[in-house]
This record gives structure tokens, sequence and C-alpha cells, in this order.
């Protein structure tokens, strides 16, 4: 995320219909900002919410405990072509 400080060298282009932009800018002035303050307010409060949501995801302890095992038990023979998968060497090491 840009700080205040952060000179804005980058631009983004979005194609709306009159309606849309009616709204977006009825809300903008609502907000006592303007469009494109208000755009880019949005739009990263919603990005910041999406990835944390596949970032961070909280358990209780009983919940801690139970994946946390899921991921120390061994390799079972139906997760055997997942070890294979693991044993083979990634595209990295090749």
């Amino acid at each position: 995320m840009t700080t205040s400080r952060e000179l804005k060298k980058e631009r983004l282009y979005v194609r709306v219909s009159p309606h849309q932009r009616d709204v977006i800018s009825e809300a903008a002035e609502a907000a006592q900002k303007d469009v494109s303050a208000f755009v880019l307010d949005a739009v990263l409060a919603s990005a910041d919410r999406i990835l944390t949501d596949r970032r961070i995801f909280g358990l209780n302890d009983e919940r801690w405990e139970a994946f946390t095992a899921a991921l120390d038990r061994d390799v079972t023979p139906a997760k055997s072509s997942l070890q294979e998968l693991l044993d083979q060497p990634s595209l990295l090491e090749r």
C-alpha cells in the first residue's frame, strides 16, 4: 500500500457506465472526497480484505490442534501419489 509521501506515477483506467459514474460521484461527494481519492480508498480496502482472507486465518485451540495434527500425520497409502510428487525434484532443482 502506498503512503501519502510516495510519488504516484502509475495510472489505472476503468470504463464505467454513466449510471455507475453518477453513483460513484454521489458517494464520493457524500464522503467529502474527490472521485479519485474515493475510488482509490475503496479499491485498497477491498484488496486488503480479499488478500487478508487468503493470507490470515484464525483457529481456536481445538481446531489449531486438529490442523497441526493433520499436517504432522504420516503419508498414508491413499496419499502415495502426493508423496511421489513431493519426492520428485522441484523445477528449481532440475
